[in-house]
């Protein structure tokens, strides 16, 4: 899970470990290893700070003490450390997705899941609705949790409310523009005019360090194609790869500039006239989600397509 301070009574126990299991560096399941310092001092704590990170306090609190209770010390008490964060008022972040042992067909639904996260969070849902926000927060950490700790079984419980404090967040944040209602309509209605051009946009993901299509990537790009056949005011394609942060400068330029040349080729093959096509890269210099330098960011990891 996380990189963790660990208390030095129990240093001892990891060097003689020596583990190779995946999973690892998480203190082990043990009655002996419990985190009752950390369960005690969040059970004890005072929030201060912002209503945001006071409600997310309690949030990390409850789940921590639910995971300790069902010997699950591990992710106990990495909840607990991150409920004494925000108690103490500091920005906790939802958890990133590469930390945790997550399959390809969990990652292509929780990237874009998290990014929009992120999104409503930074864009003043931490503010609007406070507690809402918090708890969206709680619940896409642990659809996280859970996902990983059965990797084929039922759609977690948290996923669904996660996505129902999502959207009802996202309605807040960016509220729909208020529009007269319209007269009952007496005639048939029109028949559905193409999206416009300047909203046809399409974002494909890649996994780290490659521009390798995946499977996900090319259901895309066959939707992609059947459009701009069954249209005729699409005069050119723009195809623009993206990287994260993690690697040189030099080298993400390059990367997406593969990247956009995987989809490009994709297309050609899926009968898209290739004069059509242009391809740049921007490397890690335009970032989905912000990150520090050297941060492997799945979201950012992508080919944008657009229609002009």
């Amino acid at each position: 899970m996380r990189s963790f301070i660990v208390f030095l009574s129990l240093a001892a126990v990891f060097l003689v470990a020596g583990c190779s299991d995946p999973r690892s560096w998480r203190i082990p399941s043990v009655g002996s290893l419990k985190p009752s310092n950390e369960l005690e001092k969040l059970n004890s704590v005072q929030a201060v700070g912002a209503p945001f990170t006071r409600y997310l306090f309690e949030e990390y609190r409850d789940y921590a003490n639910f995971r300790h209770e069902h010997r699950d010390y591990a992710d106990a008490l990495h909840f607990a450390r991150k409920g004494i964060a925000a108690a103490y008022g500091e920005t906790v972040m939802p958890e990133v997705l590469d930390d945790w042992d997550l399959n390809r067909g969990h990652l292509q639904e929780m990237v874009p899941a998290r990014a929009q996260l992120v999104d409503v969070l930074e864009n003043g849902g931490r503010d609007v609705a406070a507690r809402l926000a918090a708890r969206a927060q709680a619940r896409f950490d642990c659809w996280v949790e859970q996902q990983e700790e059965d990797w084929h079984g039922d759609i977690p419980h948290c996923r669904r409310e996660f996505y129902a404090a999502l959207r009802e967040l996202q309605t807040l944040v960016v509220p729909e523009p208020y529009a007269e209602p319209e007269p009952p309509v007496t005639v048939q209605q029109p028949v559905r005019e193409p999206v416009p051009l300047d909203q046809a946009m399409f974002i494909v993901f890649f996994d780290w360090d490659k521009s390798v299509l995946t499977q996900s990537a090319l259901d895309v790009l066959d939707a992609i194609a059947d459009e701009v056949k069954s249209r005729e005011d699409v005069t050119r394609i723009k195809i623009v790869g993206h990287t994260d942060s993690s690697g040189s400068r030099a080298y993400n330029q390059r990367l997406s500039m593969r990247r956009g040349n995987a989809v490009r080729a994709a297309l050609a093959e899926r009968g898209v006239d290739p004069s059509k096509l242009a391809v740049e890269g921007r490397g890690q210099e335009d970032l989905l989600v912000k990150t520090a330098d050297n941060v492997r960011e799945p979201a950012n990891r992508r080919a944008q397509i657009s229609l002009e």
